[in-house]
């Protein structure tokens, strides 16, 4: 199968493929005569891989240690682990970060008048550079 349909059976775009092959996350494939790239049943299958590790916010990095792992058949699943806990932790660092940002933004809305006038708190909490003022934006 070509690089379109190999796309199209792994929902991986050709462009993203192509990426993935240039930096060595996954291996080139064989090429036809014409010099059109040939994918197989394997060739997918590490390419559904790799898109469901994406869908699941891990890093190129971490996708191929993950490759390896899970391409090496004597691999300890204590490694895997260690890389799923360490992802874990890192969503949850970002979910913290991220929770604290809505519940900023929320509140500075929530004290936006939203009519004529020019005094704005969105700017203002968006203006302030120092720590103090977003907390007290905040509250």
């Amino acid at each position: 199968m070509n690089i379109g349909e190999a796309a199209a059976a792994t929902g991986v775009s050709a462009k993203m493929i192509r990426y993935y092959e240039s930096i060595g996350l996954i291996k080139e494939t064989t090429r036809s005569d014409a010099g059109y790239r040939k994918y197989g049943p394997n060739d997918l299958h590490v390419l559904r891989f790799v898109k469901q590790a994406r869908k699941l916010g891990f890093s190129l990095e971490q996708i191929r240690e993950l490759l390896t792992l899970w391409q090496d058949k004597h691999r300890a699943s204590k490694s895997v682990k260690v890389i799923a806990t360490e992802h874990v932790a890192e969503l949850n660092q970002r979910i913290v970060e991220m929770t604290e940002m809505r519940d900023t933004l929320q509140h500075l809305a929530n004290n936006c008048a939203g009519d004529s006038r020019p005094d704005c708190p969105i700017l203002l909490g968006l203006e302030s550079s120092d720590d103090a003022t977003a907390a007290k934006c905040k509250h």
